[in-house]
């Protein structure tokens, strides 16, 4: 009788995790309840803890690693005509099983969980005219910011903030959120500048989690005025916030919440962006009526940001994209890469049920 190696047993064993998955999918309150806040906070605050003092991403390293190995067993499968690859192709799905299972172990089931603004007992719609009083209070809050931290009207707000300095700040905001939120019970912190900061900027990712490792990484390369709320986004990730509006959201109150003004303008400028940009898609008039009430200096950080992405396009670059979108929408998110722009909607709720929050 033909038994099984323990490489083919691995292989096999996707097939039942795929159903595990697929059936809590359906059960959002059950992945929220047991998981997501259940076991899910102990799993990140003891990686949080066992690798967040390293000065250095573990991730990266081990995503090197893998690459390194991937590509020795390529070349070693090309030199030897192809005689073993059997064993290569028995390898390669034992090891994506081995993926998959840590993926949603350790935070991929956050996917699953119940959506945020059900959480909040807040609408998922909302009106023209709710998203015009938002984005008049964000023009108010970010020209108000400008003005204190510009030299001038027109010029971009500087950031002389060391990144270490960024990273030890983020934790004030969630510890004000905690009040409203008590999951986000925050240190230790694990956030670290990528090591790979140079193909995310080639790639067009200003940051990412890994979610093996739990460490929240950014782009160290993109312009300092997003570092803040970049940061606050991955923090979001590692808190269990999976889908990437609701990281967005989250990160716009960590950083507004925060009581450094530099966080305060990343927040609001990052935010006042997407419902300009939502608006200009329902009423492009007045959108560009609005507009015209946004300080220069904002829109010069805006420039500064277009100019970097600009000088990293690559013919790659669709190609990622299409790639990520794809993992989107396999992760509960239908919209895809659109799925950062819903941020919009829980931004508007929120504000129509805490109008003194922002």
């Amino acid at each position: 009788m033909y038994k099984l190696t323990k490489q083919q047993w691995l292989a096999i064993t996707i097939i039942p995790q795929f159903i595990v998955v697929k059936l809590l999918s359906g059960h959002e309150s059950f992945v929220e309840t047991y998981y997501s806040q259940g076991i899910y906070p102990l799993i990140s605050k003891i990686f949080r803890y066992v690798l967040g003092w390293l000065p250095f991403s573990f991730g990266d390293l081990m995503y090197t690693v893998l690459i390194v190995l991937i590509l020795r067993s390529l070349f070693l499968l090309i030199r030897s005509k192809f005689k073993h690859w059997k064993s290569f192709v028995g390898s390669a799905f034992a090891s994506v099983s081995i993926v998959y299972f840590l993926f949603h172990a350790l935070w991929g089931l956050n996917y699953y969980r119940q959506p945020l603004n059900e959480s909040l007992g807040i609408e998922n719609e909302y009106t023209k005219e709710d998203l015009i009083q938002l984005t008049e209070r964000l023009i108010v809050k970010s020209n108000i910011l400008h003005s204190q931290l510009a030299n001038s009207d027109s010029s971009a707000v500087v950031y002389a903030f060391a990144k270490a300095d960024i990273f030890n700040k983020t934790i004030t905001g969630y510890e004000t959120l905690k009040q409203q939120f008590p999951q986000l019970d925050y240190p230790p912190k694990s956030i670290k500048t990528s090591l790979l900061s140079y193909p995310l900027s080639v790639m067009g990712y200003s940051g990412y989690l890994n979610p093996i490792s739990l460490e929240a990484q950014i782009n160290g390369l993109m312009p300092q005025y997003h570092w803040p709320v970049v940061s606050c986004h991955e923090q979001a990730h590692q808190l269990g916030f999976a889908k990437e509006n609701e990281a967005n959201f989250m990160a716009v109150l960590a950083t507004i919440n925060n009581p450094d003004p530099y966080f305060q303008y990343s927040g609001s400028i990052f935010a006042l962006r997407y419902c300009l940009n939502d608006l200009h898609r329902r009423d492009a008039t007045l959108a560009k009526r609005l507009r015209e009430k946004v300080r220069p200096g904002i829109y010069a950080n805006y420039q500064e940001s277009r100019d970097f992405w600009d000088s990293f396009e690559n013919p790659i670059e669709p190609i990622i994209d299409t790639v990520y979108n794809s993992f989107l929408k396999a992760n509960n998110q239908p919209g895809g890469v659109k799925t950062y722009s819903y941020m919009v909607a829980l931004l508007v709720n929120y504000n129509a049920s805490y109008p003194n929050k922002f």
